[in-house]
């Protein structure tokens, strides 16, 4: 199909993000890139669990103690209800609804910028309690794992924002549909991140 295309909600495609060949390999190529990801989270993962239990003498943070469950909670549920109007935006694509996607996409980005400014104001905390990234291997194994998913959420909304404010004119076409749909993607990939931190950071560091 041609990128150009003028469309009506009757013929545009179910799948626009496939309808063409520079769209399949744009999916392609994020999945490539969302299994190196996956790789990279992993070590640091695994550096994090190696690490939690080391600090200085006399000078050690114990996760229990440390951590603001409720905090890290709201934080999760932010990031599980952007996925979720990600979601709506894409459903209002494959009906051709510009107006839609651009809404849902919008509030996407909104809950993202609540859930970095709390992260922001947590590692604030940490840092004012002298629990700071040169503090311990802990302390720098969590800052690290933390503050590396935070920057993918920052790439995420930098992303999302560019797409709408770039194609706020130009309405839906086989050209951008990709560009929606992997930015989702690549949204969804983050909250999955985001799940398995609050469960092995937080959860495990509170309760365990």
């Amino acid at each position: 199909m041609d990128i150009n295309q003028k469309f009506t909600p009757q013929t545009w495609p179910k799948h626009p993000e496939q309808a063409t060949l520079e769209g399949k390999n744009k999916l392609v190529g994020l999945w490539i890139f969302l299994a190196s990801d996956t790789v990279l989270f992993a070590s640091v993962f695994a550096t994090y669990i190696a690490l939690k239990d080391s600090g200085p003498a006399g000078m050690e943070f114990a996760a229990r103690d440390l951590y603001e469950l409720p905090l890290a909670f709201i934080m999760t549920m932010l990031l599980l209800t952007s996925s979720l109007t990600s979601v709506y935006a894409m459903y209002h694509m494959k009906n051709y609804n510009y107006s839609g996607v651009r809404t849902w996409m919008g509030i996407t980005v909104l809950l993202g910028l609540g859930f970095l400014c709390l992260e922001i104001y947590e590692f604030y905390h940490y840092v004012h309690i002298g629990f700071g990234y040169t503090q311990s291997a802990f302390s720098s194994a969590f800052f690290t794992l933390v503050g590396m998913h935070g920057l993918h959420v920052v790439i995420g909304l930098v992303w999302i924002t560019g797409l709408i404010i770039r194609n706020s004119s130009r309405g839906l076409n086989l050209y951008n549909a990709p560009k929606f749909f992997a930015a989702s993607l690549y949204w969804h990939f983050i909250d999955v991140v985001w799940v398995f931190i609050f469960t092995v950071v937080y959860l495990m560091g509170v309760l365990g």
